[in-house]
């Protein structure tokens, strides 16, 4: 019947996003004949070639699999190196990673690309360490991020690193940040006596919240429009919120004469070498939103800095 035929094609185009498919499984799973698969597979191989992918038989593995164009697809050193980031930062836990690993893997064609890219990352696989707090938090950031998008005001709970007891915020959501195994929401506080609570009640930072750590939240209908001295774009705040701890806006020079000022860079985006020193070393300036963290940092480097302002 048709309607039969319409419902194997729509479940065998389900099968076939991002999997592979086996004529004779296929067959026993919808109880027909493998001619009758065949015939379905060639009607999707048509409808696929018309948007530029290809319906391919891997002989190897005996079984059919979708190949989107070459350029649309991700290469199988990019797959690596994609699943190898996602596994050194260690910002998922298991249930919330293996998923995204599994997909990315599956993008590698032909199937020995596969296979050595699920060898390559096997034992980082079997030996991953997720976070301490075994929260998932994957559909939250899309919600944070529509949020942000949108200019909607979020309310939530929210335990802080110092304090166990949940505290209430209404805030304007402006920007998402990753930094060392953490995703972080940038957002403005309403509602609050910055002379009280704030050491600088100058302070036009957002301040940096923790995604693990907010509890239940709500996407309110209020939209904010934040005055344009105080708009954050989320690429220009990344740049210069490096150390995730509030704070004002700091300029700020040092001497460097450690061994890789190319490591001083990428940790501090806005750095940039004023001039090569005579007796050795770089003179640096870089603009810092920063509390404690930047202080931290520079004295991790030891005698290879020396702050001048």
């Amino acid at each position: 019947m048709a309607e039969d035929k319409i419902y194997r094609l729509l479940a065998l185009q389900q099968l076939l996003s991002g999997n592979t498919l086996n004529k004779k499984e296929a067959a026993a799973r919808f109880e027909v004949g493998e001619k009758s698969i065949q015939r379905d597979l060639e009607t999707l191989r048509a409808y696929y070639a018309g948007q530029g992918n290809d319906l391919l038989y891997d002989r190897e593995a005996n079984c059919y699999r979708l190949e989107q164009p070459a350029e649309a697809r991700l290469t199988k050193s990019e797959v690596l190196a994609v699943c190898k980031i996602l596994l050194e930062s260690r910002a998922f836990t298991e249930k919330e990673l293996d998923p995204i690993l599994n997909k990315l893997v599956a993008c590698c064609t032909p199937v020995q690309n596969l296979r050595a890219v699920q060898e390559l990352i096997g034992n980082e696989r079997f030996h991953y360490v997720p976070p301490h707090h075994g929260k998932a938090f994957v559909d939250k950031l899309w919600t944070l991020g529509e949020a942000i998008r949108d200019h909607k005001v979020v309310e939530m709970d929210y335990v802080g690193t110092h304090n166990a007891v949940p505290k209430h915020r209404r805030v304007q959501p402006v920007g998402i940040l990753f930094s060392e195994y953490y995703f972080y929401l940038a957002a403005f506080i309403e509602g609050i006596d910055k002379k009280e609570h704030f050491a600088n009640p100058e302070d036009r930072s957002p301040t940096i919240y923790r995604v693990d750590r907010i509890g239940s939240f709500t996407v309110t209908n209020d939209h904010f429009d934040i005055p344009y001295k105080d708009r954050f774009q989320e690429g220009e705040m990344r740049k210069r919120i490096q150390f995730m701890y509030g704070g004002k806006l700091r300029h700020i020079k040092f001497k460097y004469t450690g061994p890789n000022i190319e490591a001083v860079l990428d940790r501090l985006p806005t750095a940039r070498v004023l001039e090569e020193l005579p007796e050795g070393g770089q003179l640096v300036e870089a603009e810092v939103f920063d509390g404690n963290g930047l202080d931290m940092w520079l004295r991790s480097q030891g005698d290879w800095v020396k702050t001048l302002a």
